[in-house]
């Protein structure tokens, strides 16, 4: 019998999902009725299903999510100026193939983290890189990065990114370090790759916040040219939740 070979030779040549649908259709009978493109296209089906499947786990992995969140379970019933057709076109990333940003801004708990993480999902399932940060800790991993020396090899990494995602920004004043460290960030991603900025406070006191005019002028031209915005609102879903009986 070839049987034993064929699957051995499949898995050899990293065929795994052709060898998986081998092994079933020759469990299964009825299967040989079928002709032989039919049943060759059913183990090419196979393999392209699990290298997508390979695929967004190695992505999810790589995009360290916060959530697991997805566009399927937003809610739209909570009153925060969330519109549908809004995020059905922010869902179909075009935005991130096209190296745009997206402002996401509004109180605490109206759910800026997950939907981050939502269109960060959906970016994963497209076969796009991503890499959520929270950027005071990002920040602080640059200052570490200088005296280690992987500073260039770390903001490589980001430059390369599809779509990067930094979450509560705008929590601290910047010193001098880090306003340069962000410059060069959004200097490397600026029209190449999209970046998601997700804040409590509103675009126009960003300004204040990078501190040192020129550089805070150089960093928001970056990074809202051309940027989507999406300004949420209303009370927390948080407290709204706890208070439903």
């Amino acid at each position: 019998m070839l049987q034993q070979p064929t699957l051995e030779r499949l898995r050899a040549l990293k065929l795994t999902g052709m060898a998986e649908a081998l092994e079933q259709q020759l469990a299964q009978p009825q299967t040989h009725d079928l002709a032989f493109e039919e049943r060759l296209a059913l183990l090419i089906e196979r393999e392209h299903l699990h290298r997508d499947n390979r695929r967004l786990t190695r992505l999810l992995g790589a995009a360290k999510l916060r959530m697991n969140a997805c566009v399927e379970d937003i809610d739209y019933r909570h009153p925060r100026g969330l519109h549908r057709a809004q995020m059905a076109a922010l869902a179909g990333c075009d935005w991130i193939r096209r190296g745009q940003n997206l402002c996401l801004t509004g109180p605490t708990g109206c759910g800026k983290t997950w939907l981050a993480c939502a269109l960060g999902n959906q970016a994963c399932r497209q076969g796009l890189s991503v890499r959520y940060l929270r950027l005071p800790r990002l920040l602080e991993q640059l200052r570490i990065a200088h005296g280690d020396g992987s500073w260039s090899r770390l903001l490589g990494q980001l430059a390369r990114t599809d779509l990067v995602i930094f979450d509560d920004w705008g929590l601290h004043k910047l010193n001098a370090a880090q306003r340069n460290d962000l410059m060069e960030l959004i200097e490397d991603r600026h029209g190449r790759r999209a970046t998601l900025i997700a804040s409590q406070l509103p675009v126009d006191t960003w300004h204040e916040l990078i501190g040192e005019a020129t550089l805070a002028d150089a960093i928001l031209d970056r990074l809202l040219h051309n940027a989507h915005r999406l300004a949420l609102s209303g009370e927390s879903m948080r407290r709204s939740a706890a208070t439903t009986p």
